[in-house]
């Protein structure tokens, strides 16, 4: 894939507190991998250089208000989530509590999310985007390929990239950019993620090879 801030930008999914720092409720689950992978620092560098590249930034974040918790059938890390409090919110129209929350950025993604260059598209509810605005959003500005990293591997980037793929988006995972739930009953979400990764993808990049790629 041929990187050209005209038409290619960076997507990440769940930048959020509660997936990727030790004070979120589901580090217990997905923090050796992203220790392992120093996925926190290498999205940070994807969002410095794709900014200063002028490389378009988009968030597809994951929030559950009051009424999310009514559904009645998830499957198994579906109800995990809901059974913890994952990026829970009081409602879609209130920032109450907000700040620092297991639902807010990682705070030092914040000078890029917050700049008011970044893209923060409505959130998904299950995995892929599919029930958000973030095909339409990349659409509107004439994106066709994406770099795609962000939380977790296995569920909301692998539900990313096949949505994106089936879209006719190009994408490209950056594969130590993510992390995935390592769990000795369910298995290992990172490995599966990389298995499917390599079959579906157009490429799989280290976070030093797309770094290299955005600044070409």
């Amino acid at each position: 894939m041929n990187f050209n801030p005209a038409d290619t930008a960076l997507v990440v999914t769940d930048p959020q507190i509660d997936f990727l720092s030790p004070d979120g409720v589901a580090w217990e689950l997905v923090g050796h991998n992203v220790e392992d992978n120093d996925t926190v620092a290498h999205l940070e560098q994807l969002f410095a250089r794709a900014t200063a590249g002028h490389y378009k930034v988009f968030v597809s974040p994951h929030y559950y208000y009051p009424h999310d918790h009514q559904w009645e059938f998830g499957g198994t890390l579906e109800e995990k989530m809901h059974e913890i409090g994952m990026f829970d919110r009081p409602g879609p129209l209130n920032m109450e509590g907000f700040q620092g929350s297991g639902a807010d950025w990682m705070p030092q993604y914040k000078p890029y999310l917050e700049s008011g260059r970044a893209v923060i598209c409505s959130p998904h509810k299950v995995y892929g985007p599919e029930a958000n605005d973030l095909v339409l959003q990349l659409r509107k500005r004439g994106i066709s390929k994406v770099v795609l990293a962000g939380m977790s591997a296995n569920l909301c980037v692998e539900s990313h990239l096949r949505e994106l793929l089936e879209q006719g988006f190009e994408v490209v995972v950056v594969a130590d950019a993510t992390a995935a739930a390592q769990h000795p009953e369910l298995g290992d979400g990172y490995a599966a993620a990389m298995t499917n990764f390599r079959y579906i993808a157009s490429d799989v990049l280290t976070t030093e090879e797309a770094l290299q790629e955005i600044a070409a």
